[in-house]
């Protein structure tokens, strides 16, 4: 509720309180290893989804080939669950068992 003051002329100021504001959470969007999608399927799903050049889903790929995970993106909660939900689809569709995951950034 709005604070109240009067002015030298009687009426009523309203000052809005102080709000505390915070950026949304981010959320990182990870591409999980497995023994079967091919590389090159996986770097089209970083090209396609995710908007990176060849060079950047290449090695965005290889660590999820040698680490076991890649970060995809950084994105608020919604757009980081409608691209898991992109990268599963896709993949279901090709038949493929790529699975990606969020979970909140540090």
């Amino acid at each position: 509720m709005p604070d109240q003051r009067q002015t030298q002329d009687g009426t009523a100021l309203l000052e809005r309180d102080a709000l505390d504001l915070r950026p949304p959470p981010l959320y990182q969007v990870l591409l999980l290893n497995d023994d079967f999608t091919p590389m090159d399927f996986v770097v089209h799903v970083l090209e396609s989804i995710f908007r990176m050049d060849e060079d950047r889903a290449t090695r965005v790929m290889m660590a999820v080939h040698t680490e076991g995970r890649g970060i995809c993106g950084i994105y608020t909660r919604d757009i980081a669950a409608s691209k898991v939900e992109q990268v599963v689809n896709l993949a279901r569709e090709h038949q493929h068992p790529l699975a990606c995951v969020m979970e909140e950034a540090p």
